[in-house]
């Protein structure tokens, strides 16, 4: 093995897949790609999708506690995937585009080229899409297809939709779903094998000579010459020995938005007061690492099912619901997920009933106003770091109002007459929880999230001291370090962010090789 590549990217997850890919096409340009985790290649646990919910708390997951909550369920935990591909290996391929209004709004805080004409033709590029229209990719790697709809329960829910006024509207159209429902679009094969960024990106160029994947290889920090980034740190996979990777030219982190935060703070770049704390030397104090994490909170509604629930799915959560709570928005602020399954893992618990033939809908707020934190626990690298989301401290109470109204809405559509040889007895929150405040209880005891933790390391104009990266993925106050995750997300967008961390990959890669041409 060489130890000196043109590039260093850390972290094989979704945006880090595809930098490493793209970067690689280059024969005349070297790169490394370090994962943490071991490969997904031939490993059923991770490639069958309709097994994902297993991944969850196994060996296949950093499970971050987090911190205890004022308003929030302390209960809950943020998985992460310790694999090659991330998150895009550990969760349910609900695949979106982000509406156009996010994209260009995150261009007009300061963003050039991050805008919706800028960011769709990325999304294009990267899909081998079933959906209509010359919008879509035809023959990018990542395939994405049309959930089928085998579920009957599933049927009669759209209908019910329609019955409550929400239309079945087609996702992934170019224009933002802001009131529809309709079945999702997942990134999986037709085998029902996921196309993660792993499989997607890295398996079909696992023999390539300029490309070195090293696997179980767990990042420790960003090695500097001065303010110069110089390569990585990391664990050999003996679990003894350090060993270091040197770039030529550029190092780039894709580890996530918790764990990004954490590395860039065991290596200097952080909020100098908190790096101090721990002994590490401040090399840019950078109060917005880790300041500002957000999330799609997620509570649940459950309901026994009269008939016998479907067998098989895709990956059991089939259908999309979008709405708003609030006049003129241009967005939703309002989101289901309907599960075929019963999804009891925050309400048994606290003591409410529970069924295994039963069916859900998940209310997130789409755009929370809530923001948390990642510090960290210690200087040892090996320690997880302290996350807190802060869930429900928004001061206007916007979060908790978002998904009160969803639990509302959710009992409406269900009460729907095309649901009612469906829908048996309501779970939880049960009949006797009806008053907003009941209900609000009820969703801070017991709400979970839809694992979308983002915005932890967010770009910013060139100048703004409070953003920690500029437009072009660069760490403010050092050369040679980029971060390419969801991380760098002015906010997090209104839909399932995965297949947007794989564009953001994409658009770092051009710009890697439009910076160093």
């Amino acid at each position: 093995m060489t130890d000196q590549f043109d590039y260093v990217v850390v972290g094989g997850g979704s945006a880090g897949a595809a930098v490493a890919a793209r970067l690689s096409e280059d024969p005349g340009t070297t790169v490394c790609l370090l994962e943490a985790g071991p490969s997904d290649v031939g490993d059923s646990n991770v490639l069958e999708l309709k097994k994902w919910m297993a991944l969850l708390e196994s060996g296949y997951d950093w499970d971050y506690l987090i911190e205890p909550q004022e308003n929030g369920n302390s209960f809950m935990r943020h998985a992460r995937a310790r694999v090659l591909g991330g998150c895009s290996s550990h969760n349910s391929c609900i695949a979106f585009w982000a509406p156009a209004e996010d994209l260009d709004e995150w261009e007009s805080m300061g963003l050039p080229g991050w805008g919706s004409k800028d960011m769709f033709p990325l999304y294009k590029r990267l899909e081998t899409n079933d959906g209509p229209g010359e919008h879509h990719g035809r023959s990018g790697p990542v395939t994405i297809r049309s959930v089928p709809p085998k579920d009957p329960t599933g049927v009669a829910l759209l209908e019910a939709c329609k019955q409550q006024g929400i239309p079945t509207t087609e996702f992934n159209s170019g224009t933002t779903v802001t009131h529809g429902a309709n079945w999702f679009q997942i990134n999986a094969k037709q085998d029902g094998t996921r196309s993660s960024s792993s499989v997607s990106y890295l398996h079909p160029i696992m023999d390539r000579p300029n490309l070195e994947i090293r696997t179980n290889a767990w990042a420790k920090k960003v090695t500097f010459d001065g303010t110069r980034a110089t390569g990585v740190e990391y664990l050999s996979d003996d679990l003894i020995h350090s060993k270091t990777v040197t770039a030529r030219k550029e190092v780039v982190l894709s580890t996530g938005a918790i764990d990004t935060p954490k590395l860039l703070m065991l290596s200097g770049i952080g909020p100098a007061e908190h790096l101090r704390e721990f002994g590490i030397d401040v090399l840019v104090d950078s109060p917005g690492v880790g300041s500002t994490l957000e999330d799609h909170p997620e509570g649940v509604i459950s309901w026994e099912a009269k008939k016998p629930m479907v067998e098989d799915s895709t990956q059991w959560w089939e259908i999309g619901i979008f709405t708003r709570t609030e006049d003129g928005l241009d967005r939703p602020d309002l989101m289901f997920h309907y599960g075929s399954v019963p999804f009891d893992m925050h309400t048994v618990r606290q003591g409410y009933p529970t069924s295994e033939n039963a069916f859900c809908l998940t209310p997130n707020v789409t755009r929370a106003r809530s923001t948390g934190t990642v510090r960290l626990r210690s200087k040892d690298f090996r320690d997880k770091a302290k996350v807190d989301p802060k869930y429900f401290t928004d001061p206007d109470g916007h979060d908790i109002r978002v998904m009160t109204e969803g639990i509302k809405l959710a009992r409406k559509i269900v009460a729907q007459s095309a649901m009612q040889e469906w829908a048996g007895e309501e779970l939880f929150p049960g009949k006797d929880v009806q008053t907003d405040d009941e209900i609000a209880d009820y969703i801070k005891r017991t709400h979970n999230t839809v694992y979308h933790p983002a915005g932890s390391v967010k770009m910013g104009a060139a100048d703004d001291e409070s953003k920690p990266l500029d437009p072009r993925l660069r760490v403010k106050g050092v050369q040679g370090l980029r971060v390419a995750d969801a991380s760098v997300m002015p906010f997090l967008v209104a839909v399932n962010p995965n297949i947007t961390t794989m564009a953001i990959g994409e658009k770092c890669s051009d710009m890697l090789k439009q910076d160093n041409a």
